[in-house]
């Protein structure tokens, strides 16, 4: 999808808004295993995937905790890093090779001094990520292991032969047997 339908379409800008915002935005390539955000890093952009698959994780001790894993058409940002310039807490790796289009903040400045609806947008951008947040911490209290990995699967297929097992498990609350013993289940269930 063209990046102004998607802005007009999400944000709904007025169409002679539409381009300036979309002049801020510059390509960025990124290999497959590079990162487009490191834990400690302070968050000077955000990007828009147009292909690939970003994966937004944390390091927990020993271990990786996978929060979401971006596909085209999501934006990429550790929010609060970029909002109130502090150290970011998200690593954010690319998956696959990806393209993005991406805001600095000098530039975001310019679109929120220039763009009377930028204030507007900014408030439905946050509202849909505290609304995506909230769902996930619905879904992790009230559904069992086999309901977030139908509802997930509902949601992005995709991502189930594209990404490792491990970053899915680690997403979806679950260990990686807890994700195999699922899977074999459902495949199972379809023959």
């Amino acid at each position: 999808m063209e990046f102004e339908v998607y802005l007009q379409r999400y944000f709904g800008f007025a169409a002679q808004d539409l381009h300036a915002i979309a002049a801020h935005f510059a390509p960025l390539t990124l290999k497959k295993h590079s990162f487009y955000l490191r834990e400690g890093e302070y968050a000077h952009r955000l990007g828009f995937l147009r292909s690939g698959m970003i994966r937004e994780f944390l390091t927990d001790g020993e271990q990786e905790v996978t929060k979401w894993i971006a596909t085209p058409g999501y934006f990429v940002v550790d929010l609060a890093s970029f909002l109130f310039d502090r150290p970011a807490r998200w690593n954010m790796q690319a998956l696959a090779d990806c393209e993005l289009l991406v805001l600095d903040r000098e530039a975001y400045e310019q679109i929120r001094r220039a763009v009377p609806g930028w204030a507007e947008a900014e408030k439905t951008f946050i509202a849909r990520c505290f609304t995506v947040l909230e769902e996930r911490v619905v879904h992790h209290l009230s559904l069992s292991a086999e309901q977030r990995y139908d509802a997930l699967f509902a949601m992005a297929p995709e991502l189930f032969t594209q990404v490792p097992l491990q970053y899915l498990a680690s997403m979806l609350g679950m260990k990686p047997e807890t994700l195999s013993r699922i899977r074999k289940k459902q495949s199972g269930s379809t023959s």
